[in-house]
């Protein structure tokens, strides 16, 4: 592996195919859509997929000290 290095060129093609392999996995992953709820407004949703309303990011923005 230090024998790649050796050369600036090769290892800005290494790195290059780093970056490159590093957007086509983050490219596939599935996008969420914001839901509607029954006023029209966007929901927002967390890993599990629940709801989340204002006073759940509030508390969690006391929580975290921010």
């Amino acid at each position: 592996m230090s024998r790649l290095f050796r050369s600036r060129w090769s290892a800005l093609l290494w790195a290059g195919g780093i970056v490159w392999t590093a957007y086509d996995v983050a490219d596939s992953a599935p996008r969420e859509q914001a839901g509607t709820n029954s006023s029209g407004n966007a929901t927002i949703t967390d890993a599990a997929g629940e709801a989340v309303d204002a006073a759940d990011l509030i508390a969690v923005a006391n929580a975290a000290g921010l």
